[in-house]
């Protein structure tokens, strides 16, 4: 029996990387998705090296047609995707009074647009195969809004009504669409930053730690699992309890 296919973008990052690994222990076959061919050619040397064999395919998630092409692309190599884990995202951070259109349209196309234009170009396959699991990664900002950020809590924001909605779409069809939001992460980004800053970051988040990238996994492979399959239009917070609603 072939193994099921998970795309994943952003794969090559560092809940990236945690998700691609688990997903590959769990049996699948990984595609991580990447933008800097450089950069993602090293990263599969790296993992062939602690011993994962993964595919790496360049997608513009932005881009509606780079979205299609490369999705094809995979099927037609490996056979249909299984799984998506929406996970690219980036950050452009400013107060409003000075946040320029340029700022507001790239966070958006990047992590909202990306979530339709990835999960468009797998659904068809899903249908016919009458399974599918798409998985989006959000943010804890998504929920609660974060200044500075209005940018990136909107696009995190959009992709809880886009999941709940999709998730109606195709709850008879066995594809299940949800949603995991994530808080502060020790992921490099978090550690890099200044320890006095990150020490006060810590002591807004009540179990006392960062989050491990290893925990965002464990849940996207519980939501990829077949057990996962009465869980459609949820959104799983992992924050440390940083956000409880």
């Amino acid at each position: 029996m072939s193994k099921k296919i998970a795309l994943v973008t952003g794969g090559t990052g560092g809940i990236g990387t945690a998700i691609c690994r688990r997903l590959a222990d769990d049996g699948l076959q990984v595609v991580a998705a990447y933008t800097n061919e450089e950069k993602a050619k090293a990263w599969k040397d790296q993992q062939k090296e602690a011993g994962y064999d993964f595919e790496i395919s360049h997608i513009n998630v932005g881009e509606f047609e780079s979205c299609q092409q490369a999705c094809q692309e995979v099927v037609e190599r490996l056979g249909p995707i299984s799984v998506l884990v929406n996970n690219a995202g980036i950050t452009r951070d400013g107060f409003m009074k000075k946040m320029s259109w340029e700022k507001w349209h790239e966070v958006i196309k990047v992590n909202l647009d990306s979530v339709f234009n990835m999960s468009k170009a797998c659904l068809d396959n899903m249908l016919e195969a009458k399974y599918g699991r798409i998985i989006n990664i959000s943010s804890i900002n998504g929920q609660k809004g974060q200044m500075g950020q209005t940018n990136y809590s909107a696009a995190k924001a959009g992709m809880h009504g886009f999941t709940k909605a999709l998730a109606q779409e195709t709850a008879r069809k066995g594809i299940t669409v949800n949603t995991i939001s994530p808080g502060y992460i020790a992921t490099d980004m978090i550690m890099k930053i200044d320890e006095p800053i990150r020490n006060s970051i810590m002591e807004g988040i009540p179990v006392g730690r960062f989050g491990k990238p290893e925990e965002i996994a464990g849940a996207v492979a519980y939501l990829a699992s077949d057990e996962a399959g009465f869980i459609t239009g949820s959104n799983l917070a992992i924050n440390g309890g940083q956000h409880m609603c």
